[in-house]
């Protein structure tokens, strides 16, 4: 894999990697910035928060569940001093659907966590991490919460 970044001026970039796909970055305007992309930070987040939702996805599509929306937030606190790194994140998969069940959505959070996400991978190694999540019935274009806990990763 590669990736740059090309600066544009001031605190502006764009970055690009093998996909193609650019990317604008730039910094807030107390730090020179014009607030004109993403913070390189929150791209961390978002990388972390897109590895472990396609596996999800995928999971959940093979095991013939019918998501008819599904969101992954990442809520990642920072230290107070620099460089402010992530200090711990929480993790909250949000899944709608008809008749999801609940021990699919478990099931593939935990193979997201222990064998395929390699981000989720790699930071667990440095920060701890809390995975939740949220299953709501579609009924009649409304959203009923049906089950909600914590993923665990079982005691060895």
């Amino acid at each position: 894999m590669n990736a740059n970044v090309i600066w544009k001026g001031n605190m502006a970039f764009i970055g690009n990697s093998d996909a193609g796909f650019p990317i604008p970055l730039d910094a807030d305007s107390a730090v020179g910035g014009e607030g004109g992309g993403s913070r390189p930070m929150e791209l961390i987040a978002i990388g972390l928060a897109g590895c472990t939702a396609m596996d999800v996805i995928s999971i959940l599509r093979k095991k013939r569940q019918e998501v008819t929306s599904f969101e992954v937030r990442v809520e990642a606190k920072r230290a107070e001093e620099h460089p402010k790194v992530f200090t711990s994140a929480v993790i909250l998969y949000v899944v709608s659907g008809k008749g999801v069940e609940e021990a699919a959505v478990q099931r593939a959070i935990e193979l997201s966590a222990t064998r395929y996400c390699p981000a989720q991978a790699m930071f667990a190694q440095v920060f701890p991490m809390e995975l939740r999540y949220e299953i709501y019935e579609e009924e009649e274009g409304k959203k009923r919460l049906t089950a909600q806990g914590i993923w665990q990763k079982a005691a060895v």
